[in-house]
């Protein structure tokens, strides 16, 4: 199946009443494994490159290698730039062949960012590539993002937002943060009702590593379409090649450490596929 843009996708999920579960992605070995996970549970599926991501590799290593894969599977599979920095970084992501681009200028006031968004909507747009952004700001660390403190979304800011800017996503804040949380998050969920209430277009839940199955489903039934996991994945490929060393010290060759790794990521994105009820969903017409 070709390499597909997010705003179909995310238009069944919501139509749906389910998510797309988003992950991001550092290698070759993630990338697989991802895409094993959709094809074997029937998911539409985005994968998410970061900043620090792309600087590790290239935006075009990534899209090639993304591109390659996804040419030999079945399900929609999309590439997305999470947390574009710049609108530089964003443009640069189009041209080398992503499908979905995120801007973030959550940092930036409420005119700078709507500013700063419209502009990189208004190139998406002109290349038929949809467009993510955050308004309020989801706290903990994310590459080189952090957040001191949690501001979530305000309805009515939402809504101008979104009409002033263009976008095809919103990213909400409602109490998640970036990383594993320290102790158990208290979510505003009330609030993604609100917002859905006022704002037309897919919601975005960032922070999803370390929330609990319910926390994740109660969301996705008021609204969310699309659950963004990044940490867990990190973790859970580090882990497994953690465990095949102190078993197996005289491991050295680097293709039996990304099979457990693959292994490893691979079982996590089905759970996580399951839980956003997204499994099943690739039956629809492209």
């Amino acid at each position: 199946m070709p390499f597909v843009t997010s705003e179909h996708m995310l238009k069944e999920a919501q139509k749906g009443h389910y998510a797309v579960g988003a992950f991001n992605v550092e290698n070759m070995e993630m990338v697989k494994a991802v895409i094993a996970a959709a094809e074997e549970l029937r998911a539409p599926v985005m994968l998410q490159t970061t900043p620090s991501t792309v600087k590790y590799g290239t935006l075009e290593t990534y899209a090639a290698i993304v591109a390659s894969e996804a040419k030999r599977a079945s399900v929609p599979v999309c590439l997305h730039l999470d947390h574009g920095s710049s609108f530089a970084l964003t443009a640069q992501a189009v041209k080398a062949g992503y499908t979905s681009v995120m801007i973030d200028g959550s940092r930036e006031t409420f005119e700078g960012n709507i500013a700063v968004s419209k502009k990189a909507a208004d190139m998406a747009r002109a290349c038929g590539i949809p467009i993510e952004a955050e308004l309020g700001k989801v706290g903990g660390k994310e590459d080189d993002l952090e957040a001191e403190a949690d501001t979530n979304t305000d309805p009515m800011e939402a809504k101008e937002f979104v009409e002033r800017t263009g976008i095809t996503s919103l990213a909400i804040a409602i109490g998640t943060a970036h990383g594993f949380y320290a102790g158990t998050p208290v979510l505003d969920k009330e609030r993604v009702s609100e917002i859905r209430k006022v704002v037309e277009i897919p919601l975005v839940l960032h922070g999803a590593s370390g929330l609990s199955d319910e926390d994740v489903q109660e969301c996705v039934s008021r609204g969310i379409c699309k659950v963004n996991f990044a940490t867990e994945l990190r973790a859970a490929y580090t882990d497994a090649g953690k465990k095949l060393l102190a078993e197996k010290p005289d491991t050295f060759d680097p293709k039996k450490l990304g099979t457990v790794g693959m292994e490893a990521v691979k079982k996590l994105v089905m759970e996580r596929m399951k839980v956003c009820g997204c499994d099943g969903k690739a039956v629809y017409r492209l």
